[in-house]
């Protein structure tokens, strides 16, 4: 996996590789009690957000199944850090990956979340030929379920009370869509937000 495809550029956003700077941002949202089961490594405190950081750090390509790639979601017009979106390879054979996003609740609902995703998928099925993405997210979190449904990724699973997580049962919600489902979505690539330059 090459090195220019970064940054990725959308209507309003820039994503790109964490650095060392990044870590006041990512202590904004990384040590929130609802991103706790959804980040990796997880953080209890401002050292173990600098020890996560540092992972972030070195996760910059897809080379075997397994790697994570790591995009800090930067605003164009400050260069505010809002958020991130990781695309982690898990199966070589079925050509498949995760995605996963976690964004700072102060910037939440402004379509960033939608928009640097979208920038991911176009990444995975255009340029590194994925043949299928899922995604996870906990079944109380509406605004995320909507997200992956808007983008066009279906609901395959719902699993209930499946993992006990700091004491209450984990809900979780499982998305999925194949390369050919994205390529034809409507309006996923039109509205103002045309596909990563």
């Amino acid at each position: 996996m090459s090195s220019h495809y970064f940054p990725l550029r959308s209507d309003r956003l820039e994503l790109r590789l964490f650095d060392h700077h990044d870590l006041d941002a990512v202590c904004a949202y990384y040590l929130l009690p609802e991103a706790q089961r959804y980040v990796e490594p997880p953080a209890r405190d401002r050292t173990d957000v600098r020890t996560a950081l540092r992972t972030l750090c070195g996760q910059v390509a897809l080379n075997r199944p397994g790697d994570t790639l790591a995009l800090a979601v930067e605003r164009q017009s400050d260069r505010t850090l809002v958020g991130q979106v990781c695309l982690r390879w898990h199966d070589a054979t079925a050509a498949q990956g995760e995605i996963r996003f976690v964004f700072n609740p102060i910037y939440r609902r402004q379509g960033y979340a939608r928009e640097s995703v979208r920038a991911v998928l176009d990444l995975a099925f255009d340029e590194l030929h994925f043949h299928r993405i899922f995604a996870r997210c906990d079944a109380r979190s509406a605004a995320s379920a909507r997200l992956l449904k808007d983008l066009g990724m279906r609901l395959e699973a719902h699993y209930r009370e499946h993992a006990l997580f700091q004491g209450e049962w984990d809900e979780e919600l499982h998305f999925a869509i194949l390369d050919r489902e994205w390529r034809r979505a409507p309006g996923i690539h039109e509205f103002g937000m045309p596909r990563v330059a």
